[in-house]
């Protein structure tokens, strides 16, 4: 089994860094766990919204690129918000016949509409807007949580 998280932009807290790899060092027992940074586009101050679009296309395009063969879950704010048993039952289900799941994360203007088309299901982490080195980190947390629960192993409430 492979769980990737595809993102755009690369973490520079240390802390964070040091989180994410302890739930990658704890998924190491269920999956093979890989977080792939692609670069984020920079976008012009008052950037006008062609200029953001383009920069969405732009960071849409480098996703679609990383993407490899696999379940694709794309996370967005129209997505689905699922309990922690809910998306423990999804994981089950979609590693029945796929071995790989590739969560996506877009850059600080979401995702383009080509890469949302792409997904085979978009999830939501909540109504609440996150930074995105939290949203990984939150991500990290929550598939290490589906495993342990499809292990019916016992992990803090």
């Amino acid at each position: 089994m492979n769980i990737n998280i595809i993102c755009v932009g690369k973490i520079k807290e240390k802390y964070f860094r040091d989180a994410i790899d302890e739930f990658a060092k704890r998924l190491g027992r269920f999956a093979a766990f890989k977080v792939i940074e692609l670069p984020d586009r920079k976008i012009p101050d008052n950037a006008s919204p062609a200029e953001q679009k383009a920069v969405i296309e732009a960071e849409g395009a480098d996703i679609l690129k990383a993407l490899g063969k696999g379940y694709t879950i794309a996370l967005c704010v129209e997505g689905k918000e699922l309990s922690s048993e809910e998306w423990a039952a999804k994981t089950e289900d979609i590693l029945r016949e796929n071995s790989t799941i590739n969560y996506v994360i877009g850059g600080s203007l979401g995702l383009s509409d080509e890469v949302k088309r792409r997904a085979d299901f978009r999830l939501s982490l909540g109504r609440i807007t996150l930074p995105h080195r939290i949203a990984r980190l939150v991500l990290a947390e929550q598939i290490y949580r589906c495993f342990k629960i499809n292990a019916n192993e016992t992990y803090h409430k």
